[in-house]
């Protein structure tokens, strides 16, 4: 990623990449406060504040962030980590490249979190490790808790070998087993559908058991952390919201295990599909209302569909801080700010396709013809999203939709409870939730698509308020 603006349409694909902010060059470089301002306050102090109470008083702190894909929830979580990195060290890890999207079960975010802390305890100090390795009674009663399956421990040891051989470590060493253990661990988890059902089911039943062994390990490893650095282990679990999920893969894991984050004795955040927050099953989620999070979306209209300015022009310094505006003819900056509702994934969506298709006219900068091309594109996306989606907790009809979406844009406050309508229309990201008394409207695309259709009635200029410009 290019971390200086955009001075020419070539480069704009460097600077505004589908890609949360992570290390601290990239947060000086893009991130801008403008757009927390507008949504209602910075939700990270207060998790700041809370990670800061229970590291002096030694209880895990749990909590969940969520909020539409594209408001910057890994963003907001990279700044986070960076203002309390004195105080611990983050295991970060993504449901998409971690796990297996499609098929993973609670028990592998388990193993998974044991994987990673026993690995990263052992790193060098120096590497952001204890440089100690957990016990041997820690070692034996993970490699005991799969004493039964034997192609497992097998698969371990000459795994092992292999590292031991690599390692300089005596052969056969405890160590050496569990290391190759959980490198064939990590292995099934990514390809979980390969594996087999019944060995899947062996293990839950086993489930209580092995949060006992984690909360043993979990201990010694923060014990061993904060002794040599005096930080403490911070589990970061990110995109379980992410489209191509399904709802039966996040509702067992946060609802059906809810216990599973109970009972460990650690600090964890995960992000969670909008969707569940406000879902039937939602009392059943193992983190507490004070300690769940949302991130609102940025509002470029306000309740009656006139332009929030403010909201608008923080979207617009989010722009001017990845290119120079004056790649965009005039007031077209203003306009795609707009047009994408605030959401940074659509923002850069638009901004990236009318650069495309300025460039291949040899153009110098983005015309109103070309982002007429980018939101046509867009609103395609969104009429698909509108369809029957495989990921919806039950059948909802596209008239119900219809039906839902009009009351919201009216401003039907009953209209903005939740069930199974408004649980799909969160998911698709249709619908927007803002800050200060609560309120949603529909995504300016959404707008469109209602009004083309013909419910909603267009103004004098045969445009629909809160749509698109």
């Amino acid at each position: 990623m290019q971390h200086t603006p955009a001075r020419s349409l070539s480069e704009v694909y460097r600077t505004l990449q589908q890609a949360p902010l992570e290390t601290i060059e990239e947060l000086k470089a893009f991130y801008r406060k403008e757009l927390n301002e507008v949504r209602g306050g910075d939700r990270m102090q207060r998790i700041q504040m809370r990670l800061r109470r229970a590291y002096a008083d030694g209880i895990p702190f749990k909590a969940c962030v969520m909020g539409h894909r594209g408001v910057g929830k890994s963003t907001e979580i990279s700044r986070l980590l960076a203002h309390v990195r004195d105080q611990f060290r983050a295991i970060r890890f993504s449901a998409m490249t971690a796990l297996d999207p499609g098929n993973f079960r609670a028990l592998d975010v388990l193993l998974l979190m044991m994987a990673e802390v026993t690995e990263r305890t052992a790193r060098p100090v120096d590497q952001g490790g204890a440089g100690k390795r957990p016990s041997d009674q820690r070692l034996r009663e993970i490699w005991d808790w799969f004493a039964t399956e034997t192609e497992m421990r097998s698969q371990a040891q000459d795994a092992a070998m292999q590292l031991e051989a690599g390692a300089g470590l005596p052969a056969d060493s405890l160590w050496g087993k569990v290391l190759g253990l959980f490198a064939n661990l990590k292995s099934e988890i990514k390809f979980a559908a390969t594996r087999k059902v019944e060995v899947v089911e062996y293990r839950i039943s086993r489930l209580i058991k092995l949060i006992d062994i984690a909360n043993a390990l979990l201990d010694e490893c923060n014990q061993h952390l904060r002794s040599s650095s005096g930080h403490e282990w911070l589990f970061v679990g990110e995109d379980f919201d992410r489209a191509g999920i399904p709802t039966e893969r996040t509702e067992e894991l946060f609802v059906t295990y809810a216990n599973l984050f109970q009972d460990l004795r650690t600090h964890l955040i995960f992000t969670l599909p909008i969707g569940l927050y406000y879902s039937s099953a939602a009392p059943r989620l193992p983190f507490p209302m004070d300690c769940s999070f949302v991130i609102p979306d940025t509002p470029v209209y306000d309740p009656h569909h006139k332009l929030n300015r403010p909201g608008s022009l923080a979207v617009g310094k989010v722009l001017q801080a990845r290119m120079d505006l004056n790649l965009f003819e005039k007031n077209q900056w203003l306009r795609v700010a707009i047009a994408s509702g605030g959401n940074l994934r659509d923002l850069f969506a638009l901004v990236n396709y009318a650069a495309d298709t300025a460039q291949l006219r040899a153009a110098a900068q983005i015309s109103a013809t070309d982002l007429d091309a980018a939101i046509v594109n867009l609103r395609s996306d969104y009429e698909r999203r509108l369809g029957q989606s495989p990921y919806d907790r039950e059948v909802v009809t596209y008239d119900h939709k219809v039906d839902r979406m009009k009351r919201i844009y009216a401003g039907d406050q009953e209209a903005q409870m939740t069930d199974p309508v408004m649980y799909s229309l969160l998911n698709s990201r249709a619908v927007q939730e803002f800050n200060g008394q609560r309120w949603f409207g529909l995504h300016p695309m959404v707008v469109d698509i209602l009004g083309r259709q013909g419910h909603l009635e267009a103004d004098g200029r045969g445009r629909f308020l809160g749509g698109t410009i």
